[in-house]
């Protein structure tokens, strides 16, 4: 029996980019869930046109978006197995999702991260501050904690029943940090898949600015120092 999936996309301003992201997703995926950031192009209108589910988080924040599809999910009759999420600009490849969750069906793995490889990766997609950032946080993940990520890829694949029991709380950029600690506080089983990355529809929120840049770098950082003196 096939595991039911769900994709949830938080997506703030990607009109020109969430149509793509929704074609591109496989046909194993059961439900498609957008949740629009407050944004004020027509990501609402095109990805509903496109045949995703669209829910409206008005707090701005990557966390808050995916707080609220997860609240979402949490009172549908028929829970799913696996959650899986991807960014809506369009920098992944979301015809790779069955490659990114096939470790969780063939392998009883709870976490999968899609590790955005520097020879997998088009020139340019990411920028030095996300770079350095993410070998910095990674670097300390395996320093304090044993760990063994390389990347904090916002692709990425989780069981349900998993993902309930890490109690999520971040309302921003320190999301996906968050969830690889505390699945390493919980033992959780996780691995990483090789994914592609290519440059995005339009400009990143965190990476384009620098304020966006050191506010997301101030709050890895935060979370991965709070669970090192834990």
């Amino acid at each position: 029996m096939s595991p039911i999936i769900k994709v949830i996309i938080p997506a703030f301003n990607e009109a020109d980019s969430i149509v793509h992201v929704i074609n591109e997703i496989p046909s194993s995926v059961n439900e498609i869930i957008v949740v629009n950031n407050n944004s004020s192009d027509n990501t609402v209108l095109n990805a509903e046109n496109a045949g995703a589910t669209v829910l409206t988080e008005n707090r701005k924040g990557y966390g808050y978006a995916c707080l609220k599809g997860m609240a979402y999910i949490d009172k549908q009759s028929k829970l799913p197995d696996i959650v899986v999420f991807i960014d809506g600009d369009y920098s992944d490849y979301p015809e790779e999702l069955d490659k990114v969750v096939a470790p969780i069906i063939n392998q009883n793995m709870d976490l999968v991260i899609g590790s955005r490889t520097k020879e997998l990766r088009e020139a340019g997609s990411m920028t030095f501050p996300q770079i350095f950032g993410n070998a910095l946080a990674t670097f300390l993940m395996k320093l304090f904690f044993g760990a063994n990520f390389t990347d904090l890829g916002p692709f990425r694949a989780i069981k349900y029943e998993k993902l309930k029991k890490l109690e999520m709380e971040d309302k921003t950029y320190g999301w996906t940090v968050e969830m690889q600690l505390k699945a390493l506080r919980k033992k959780m089983a996780y691995t990483e898949v090789p994914v592609r990355y290519k440059k995005r529809i339009g400009v990143s929120k965190v990476s384009g600015t620098v304020k966006g840049a050191i506010f997301a770098g101030v709050k890895i950082l935060g979370w991965i120092f709070k669970y090192s003196i834990k």
